[in-house]
């Protein structure tokens, strides 16, 4: 952990020039909200400021003030290599390793602007000069708080900034569900409603905008759930052949993997979903309890994150890949039978 050493933000913040603001690739609403949050603070201090997201985002986030400036490194990449490249400051916020900012990765790691991380995802990498790194943190949100109210106070808290950073604290706490939701992230989400969050509305363009795409497919994966009550664990799968009869949309599967602990008696749950044009299977694991979906992530599919929300990939089939999950289960018995100890 490298907790807020707010000098050298300070210092950073006295140079002059353009700053660049990069969240992960398929950015999720801590990530866009963090960088939108940081944007919106900035450019009240007349910066020149650019968030550059690797890919697109899903349409339940396209509501966030300041959306409509993202540029879409994908779409136009010519454009963002252009803008990293002349940037003085390289802000990445909720990732800590170039390899999760996909088409950027080169062109940030070749670009001499100063690179500021700030990040709660653990072994962050020393790409960057000036790190703001806590595991412990609920969200990058809560830390772009940090950072704002120490910067600046609490009146700089507009209402799109708050709006930007409750977003982003709500769907990284699973609307404040989660462990890392601590009494202080509390505290914080009531300051940014105060401010101008609208509670309401944020959680309506959230979670009741979805598509009926979205509701086809959770019908499918909800037909593929597989209870392994040995291991305390539930799986599910998305097919290509799914998403095409149901005409995906990017963002349909969000939260999908949330569904098997909803089952009684379920610790562990994974998704696993088909990415033809990418040739590898997506998978995201979620737990509760002692079980580290991270340290299993890491040690069997190419993956990482939090201890109890994580994700990973797979090159192999789906069949393959769900044989090699099941395999490894009774390596993990004892732990994932005593989840809560």
């Amino acid at each position: 952990m490298i907790s807020l050493d707010i000098a050298p933000f300070k210092q950073a913040l006295e140079t002059e020039g353009s700053v660049v603001i990069v969240p992960h690739k398929n950015p999720d609403g801590d990530a866009l909200g963090a960088c939108l949050a940081l944007y919106h603070f900035l450019s009240e201090k007349r910066f020149e400021c650019q968030v550059i997201a690797p890919n697109g985002y899903p349409d339940f986030l396209s509501w966030l003030p300041g959306s409509e400036h993202v540029l879409i490194a994908e779409n136009e990449l010519d454009k963002a290599e252009d803008c990293v490249r002349r940037a003085s400051l390289i802000f990445t916020l909720d990732f800590n390793d170039l390899s999760r900012c996909g088409v950027l990765e080169e062109c940030i790691s070749a670009a001499t602007g100063l690179k500021l991380m700030i990040d709660h995802h653990i072994d962050p990498r020393p790409y960057a000069e000036v790190i703001y790194s806590d595991t412990q943190m609920s969200s990058t949100c809560e830390m772009v708080y940090n950072l704002i109210t120490n910067l600046a106070d609490q009146t700089a808290l507009t209402p799109a900034i708050s709006s930007c950073l409750y977003t982003g604290i709500l769907t990284d706490t699973g609307s404040f569900k989660y462990p890392a939701a601590t009494s202080t992230t509390l505290r914080i989400a009531a300051e940014l409603v105060d401010r101008g969050a609208d509670k309401t509305l944020i959680a309506q363009e959230l979670f009741d905008q979805g598509h009926l795409s979205r509701f086809k497919l959770m019908g499918r994966c909800i037909d593929s759930l597989e209870v392994l009550e040995p291991y305390s664990t539930a799986l599910m799968y998305v097919t290509e052949k799914d998403k095409h009869e149901c005409n995906f949309r990017k963002g349909d599967t969000e939260g999908f993997v949330n569904m098997g602990l909803q089952l009684k008696g379920i610790h562990f749950s994974a998704i696993f979903i088909e990415h033809a044009e990418d040739r590898m299977i997506k998978i995201s694991f979620r737990s509760i309890g002692d079980f580290d979906v991270n340290a299993f992530a890491r040690a069997h599919f190419n993956g990482g994150g939090h201890k109890n929300a994580a994700g990973g990939r797979s090159e192999s089939t789906l069949e393959e890949t769900l044989n090699q999950f099941k395999s490894l289960l009774p390596h993990y018995l004892t732990t994932l039978k005593s989840p809560l100890s």
